[in-house]
């Protein structure tokens, strides 16, 4: 699914070279879980925004599912970034005043403009069964707590069905307990097929993933396999009434 061979991230502020990231090389087969760890300062970020499709690296080479984009314009990794990528990140990128359902569609006003509103809706009605929260389709971000509302991100970065599954910090803003609910819902849709790249500075957190991927100093220096954590099966709160 992912192959990057000798990948160098260089960026200049001022007169000063940062190299960010020097000669990374990383395989993630299709169906894999992979936490990708390091401190601050240690490139994850970086290499997420390349995985992502977000940036493209200075050197190096990347096929992600048989495309090369490491030479790609914005434009054309902007398309491969929308057929092959789901994003869900640490604050959760909701817009308010709209609701859950309307929330979800959003991707699909994108590249997607030969679906019919009612096509919209019955696929967003079903990623949003698919993490939870069927019965909540019409409340907004501030009714829904801190996990709900990360649901409802994970339910719009499955609306296009994408091949791989992007997470940076995604339990970075929730308690324990959500954060299990959460890494729940990563495993179930690992275990249904789900490439899921899982990016932390927690330990604790990248042990729900089964392999980790450990960068300092813009290099590898670990990659194992690891013993998974199960998350306990979630319990979806019951369904309140719409206001």
């Amino acid at each position: 699914m992912i192959e990057i061979k000798d990948v160098v991230k260089i960026y200049t502020l001022g007169e000063v070279e940062v190299r960010a990231l020097d000669g990374v090389s990383l395989s993630i087969a299709a169906g894999e879980f992979v936490a990708i760890m390091g401190p601050s300062g240690s490139g994850k970020s970086t290499l997420m925004n390349l995985l992502g499709c977000l940036d493209r690296p200075t050197a190096g080479r990347y096929v992600l599912d048989g495309i090369d984009v490491s030479g790609m314009d914005g434009d054309g990794r902007a398309e491969v970034r929308n057929a092959k990528i789901g994003f869900v990140f640490q604050s959760f990128n909701l817009l308010a005043r709209t609701s859950a359902l309307e929330n979800v569609e959003l991707p699909l006003l994108y590249g997607h403009e030969g679906l019919l509103a009612g096509e919209r809706d019955k696929r967003a009605r079903r990623a949003l069964e698919r993490v939870g929260l069927a019965g909540r389709e019409h409340h907004t971000p501030s009714q829904l707590s801190g996990g709900q509302q990360q649901r409802v991100a994970i339910a719009r970065a499955l609306i296009t069905d994408p091949a791989i599954l992007l997470a940076d910090e995604p339990t970075g803003n929730l308690d324990t307990k959500t954060s299990e609910d959460v890494l729940s819902i990563f495993q179930e849709l690992n275990d249904q097929g789900k490439t899921v790249l899982l990016i932390t500075h927690e330990t604790d957190i990248a042990r729900f993933a089964k392999r980790n991927v450990m960068l300092r100093d813009g290099r590898i220096v670990t990659d194992e396999k690891v013993a998974q954590v199960r998350a306990a099966p979630r319990t979806p709160a019951p369904v309140e009434a719409r206001p």
